[in-house]
């Protein structure tokens, strides 16, 4: 039984999977949106809005926490001098999932992830 477990594997190590959702994260900023598979967009939907809500606060604190998880330090620019300040008056909801349908080579739910404008 799975009693108080959190969120999904996806079938890979730890170390991969954390290295998927920065990998994942740090390309829906610079992008502002990205299409992958529904389970691995609703893992990264959650950790994008944390570091937009890092990039409002704005400190330096914030700033080197978003750095340890986002892979570059120009997306790391942009989110806090673009991406965060505009966001600045709305409290929460800053991504949005479109489901596309199923994926041709093995109808995998796919979705597109985007930032709310």
């Amino acid at each position: 039984m799975r009693h108080k477990v959190a969120g999904r594997n996806l079938s890979r190590s730890t170390e991969h999977r954390w290295a998927l959702y920065r990998n994942q994260v740090t390309a829906l900023l610079d992008h502002e949106k990205i299409t992958t598979t529904e389970a691995k967009a609703r893992e990264v939907r959650g950790l994008a809005e944390k570091m937009i809500t890092l990039a409002k606060d704005g400190s330096l604190a914030s700033r080197r926490e978003a750095l340890a998880f986002i892979t570059e330090k120009k997306v790391v620019n942009k989110l806090f001098a673009e991406i965060g300040p505009s966001y600045a008056d709305r409290r929460g909801g800053y991504t949005r999932l479109l489901k596309l349908g199923p994926r041709p080579g093995d109808s995998a739910p796919m979705v597109q992830v985007e930032l709310v404008k």
